[in-house]
């Protein structure tokens, strides 16, 4: 029994450091990938190269995080400095996926829940940096997620449009009445199309709580960036939406429970 516990203990240690490992590359192609799109080039040609000088970098270079510390966080060939959030998204990435294998398991939900937290990663970098939320993220998290319902239950279906088709429509419509009451956009419409996308994945009840947090998370851009003055919004629906998806069965069984319901 005690060499079951250890076998087993071992293949679970050895599936982690695969996790990470797949996390940490994952999230170098996708930092590229939004520096990339930000910019309008193409994500899916060229060879990586120093955003500084512009040179091509070798397989030396391109090692997650490694790279980054072996060189001190400075380009081999030019010696300018190279921002710290390179190595971070790789380590987020590498820790994301362990937690998203910790949470299902070797299973295709895990598989399809994973795809989803790296398209919500990519989304995210893109808002920050030029205020865009990729259709083709959202493309790719609803395809994986009606392909993926054959291997995690056709029972998920019909919840998951509806909350989609409910919040995306419900919130453009009271989008489309702030804006004519604030002479202003209220809210993007990329954010209205990542809420829906969450919805497949969420679920009515975990959706509710994924806006409520969102809307608590976006408070410090909103107030970093002024009275008046847009903000990206989407990172703070990823990161509600992710913390739900790994962990929001359980807080809000818990808090419902509170309210005097017993489930979800």
């Amino acid at each position: 029994m005690t060499g079951l516990i250890r076998e087993n203990l071992v293949l679970w240690i050895y599936c982690c450091v695969v996790a990470a490992c797949l996390g940490a590359v994952v999230g170098s192609f996708l930092h590229c990938a939004a520096w990339r799109m930000v910019r309008g080039e193409s994500f899916l040609t060229g060879r990586s190269r120093c955003p500084q000088c512009g040179h091509v970098l070798g397989p030396g270079d391109l090692v997650p995080v490694f790279s980054w510390l072996f060189l001190r966080g400075r380009c081999r060939y030019c010696g300018e400095r190279i921002p710290a959030r390179y190595a971070l998204s790789e380590l987020f990435c590498a820790a994301v996926s362990v937690l998203c294998f910790l949470r299902f398991g070797a299973t295709a939900e895990c598989l399809r829940n994973w795809i989803f937290l790296c398209c919500l990663f990519c989304l995210s970098l893109t808002d920050l940096d030029g205020r865009v939320i990729p259709d083709g993220c959202l493309l790719i998290s609803a395809g994986v997620w009606a392909v993926s319902l054959p291997f995690t239950g056709i029972q998920e279906a019909l919840p998951g449009l509806l909350t989609a088709l409910g919040f995306g429509g419900g919130l453009l419509a009271l989008s489309l009445g702030m804006d004519r009451i604030l002479g202003k956009e209220s809210l993007g419409g990329g954010d209205i199309k990542l809420l829906a996308a969450a919805g497949l994945y969420l679920g009515p009840v975990r959706s509710l709580f994924a806006l409520l947090l969102a809307c608590v998370l976006g408070l410090v851009p909103a107030v970093r960036a002024g009275r008046g003055n847009p903000f990206p919004f989407g990172p703070a629906i990823a990161a509600s939406t992710a913390a739900m998806l790994l962990y929001g069965e359980g807080l809000a069984a818990w808090y419902l429970g509170l309210m005097g319901f017993s489930s979800i």
